[in-house]
C-alpha cells in the first residue's frame, strides 16, 4: 500500500474521527427507531433514502459510475453484505437488546476480519500474540452474553443475531478491499446503499411488516439522523477510510463505537452499566488490540524483509 502524504492522512484520520463517534451513536438512533418502527422496513428505507441521495449527487455532478456489469455486482454484493446482512439483522436484534450491548458485541468486528484473512484468505498476519488476542477477545464476548442475558439486556437469541451482524460486517469490509471497480467512490457507495436497502426492504415486505408501520415522530427523527449522519455521512467516510488504511487499522474505529454507545444508552434510555459491562469491554477491547499490534508487526516484518 502507498504511503500517504501528511494532508491526504490528516483527510483519513478525520474520516476516521467521524465513524467512530457518529456511528457510536447510531445504535441509540436505531433502537429508538425500531422502538415504534418495524426494523427491516426501518433499515430498508433509510438506506433505499440514502443511496438515492448520493447517486443523484453523484449523477448531477457527473461522476462517473461503474460501467460493468461485474463492477456493480461486486459492489452491490459489498452493500448486501454490509447494509442487509449486518444493519438488518442488528436492526432485529435491538428490538429487544439493549444498544449498549449490541456494541460491545459489534466491537468484534476485527476479530473476525483477522480470522476471515487468517483462514479463508490465507494472509498470515497473526502471530502468536494475534490469536491469544482472539480468544481474549471472543472470550469477552462470551462473558458480556451470558451476564447481560441475566439483566435482561439480551438472550441467546439476540447473541447470535448480533454475532451473525457483526461476521457480515466483517466479511464484506475484507471483500470490498479484494477488487478495484470502476468509476467514483460516491456512486460506489450510492450502489451498496441501494442494494443494501433493497434487500432489506423486500425482506421486511415478506416478513408483513408493512402492516405494523407506524409513522411517529420520534421513529421518523431517528431515521432522518441516521440517513443524513450514520449513512451517507458516516458510512462514505468508512469507506474513505476502508480505501487508503489496512482493513484491521480501518476496523480499529470499534474501540470507540462502544464507549460512545454504552454512555447514549445509559443517558437517554437509561441502559444499566453493569461491572460485567465494564469487564466485558475491557476484555473485548483488549483482545482486540492484540490483533491488531499482532498485525500491525508482521507487516512491518514483511515490508522490511528482502524480496
Amino acid at each position: 500500500m502507498r504511503l500517504l502524504s501528511d494532508r491526504e492522512e490528516k483527510k483519513v484520520v478525520a474520516a476516521y474521527i467521524v465513524v467512530c463517534i457518529v456511528w457510536g451513536s447510531t445504535y441509540l438512533g436505531i433502537r429508538i427507531g425500531v422502538s415504534d418502527f418495524p426494523p427491516e422496513l426501518f433499515s430498508g428505507i433509510r438506506n433505499l433514502v440514502a443511496g438515492s441521495i448520493i447517486l443523484m449527487y453523484a449523477r448531477v455532478k457527473g461522476l462517473e459510475f461503474p460501467k460493468s456489469g461485474i463492477d456493480i455486482r461486486r459492489l452491490a454484493t459489498v452493500g448486501f453484505l454490509l447494509l442487509c446482512g449486518s444493519m438488518g439483522l442488528i436492526s432485529w436484534a435491538e428490538q429487544w437488546v439493549h444498544s449498549g450491548v449490541v456494541s460491545l458485541i459489534v466491537a468484534s468486528n476485527p476479530l473476525m476480519m483477522a480470522l476471515i484473512e487468517t483462514i479463508l484468505f490465507k494472509e498470515n498476519t497473526l502471530g502468536i500474540k494475534g490469536w491469544v488476542g482472539l480468544l481474549i477477545g471472543f472470550g469477552g464476548v462470551g462473558i458480556l452474553v451470558m451476564s447481560a442475558s441475566g439483566t435482561g439486556s439480551m438472550d441467546v437469541s439476540g447473541s447470535i443475531l448480533v454475532l451473525l451482524a457483526a461476521f457480515f460486517w466483517a466479511s464484506g469490509s475484507v471483500y470490498s478491499k479484494r477488487f478495484k471497480a470502476a468509476g467514483s467512490a460516491v456512486t460506489h457507495i450510492g450502489i451498496q446503499m441501494l442494494a443494501g436497502g433493497i434487500g432489506m426492504t423486500t425482506a421486511g415486505l415478506l416478513l408483513g411488516e408493512a402492516s405494523r408501520v407506524r409513522f411517529t415522530v420520534k421513529s421518523m427523527a431517528a431515521m432522518a439522523y441516521l440517513i443524513i449522519f450514520g449513512s451517507i455521512l458516516a458510512y462514505s467516510c468508512y469507506m474513505f477510510v476502508l480505501r487508503k488504511w489496512p482493513s484491521a487499522r480501518a476496523a480499529t474505529y470499534a474501540y470507540i463505537n462502544p464507549l460512545v454507545a454504552v454512555t447514549l444508552g445509559f443517558l437517554v434510555l437509561g441502559e444499566p452499566i453493569t461491572y460485567h459491562t465494564i469487564i466485558s469491554m475491557a476484555v473485548i477491547l483488549g483482545g482486540v488490540s492484540m490483533v491488531q499490534v499482532s498485525q500491525a508487526s508482521r507487516q512491518q516484518k514483511e515490508q522490511k524483509a528482502p524480496s
